[in-house]
């Protein structure tokens, strides 16, 4: 499955030659980029682009199996989906709502990985920007292997713009460099398809 962004005016101010393409074939991705770099934008770029969404001046073609439909595209912003700034979110559910308000916010986090994701329809494609927010270094190598979970018990395909070297560096995890305009990590052989994406 391949992104081909034709038209973007955000990727046009960076300096991004047009088309991007993007390889969205393999389970577990990483966008990795200094800040400003793109990886935000990319992920928004995808969940419109998987969404049918039609947006001014952005120009898209998506290449998949005409057998592959996604049950449900969820974009998880950790910063702005902070369920401890909205505790009305869990009016229904006292017990949710008392952890939220005196659990830590990395808690609040573990219990997104280990509780809501879980629950979402098989084949969910997930998108997470900076998921690693307030977590330690032990809890960042927690939700990877709760990403890999997902993914293989699930059939999710997981799309994350991370600064977490843990994430980064997994070697389960194909790794889409925005500095470098290349893409590392290939995925094994015995994995499926092998082959580098081209971001030119």
């Amino acid at each position: 499955m391949f992104l081909k962004i034709l038209s973007h005016p955000i990727f046009m101010g960076l300096n991004f030659h047009m088309p991007m393409v993007v390889d969205l074939s393999h389970p577990l991705i990483m966008l990795e980029g200094e800040n400003g770099s793109g990886k935000s934008t990319l992920l928004q770029s995808i969940y419109r682009a998987l969404r049918g969404e039609e947006i001014e001046n952005y120009a898209y073609r998506l290449t998949k199996p005409d057998d592959l439909t996604f049950p449900k595209v969820l974009l998880f912003d950790a910063e702005l989906h902070n369920p401890r700034m909205q505790p009305e979110m869990f009016e229904d559910d006292p017990a949710m709502r008392e952890f939220v308000q005196s659990a830590s916010h990395g808690q609040v986090m573990l219990s997104m990985f280990k509780d809501l994701f879980p629950t979402l329809p098989e084949g969910t494609v997930l998108l997470l920007d900076e998921p690693e927010m307030a977590l330690s270094a032990s809890n960042q190598r927690r939700i990877l292997k709760m990403l890999q979970e997902l993914t293989d018990q699930k059939k999710f395909r997981i799309v994350a713009a991370t600064h977490s070297p843990y994430l980064i560096g997994a070697p389960e995890t194909y790794v889409i460099n925005l500095d470098k305009h290349i893409n590392r990590n290939l995925i094994p052989a015995d994995q499926g398809i092998q082959g580098a994406s081209t971001i030119q």
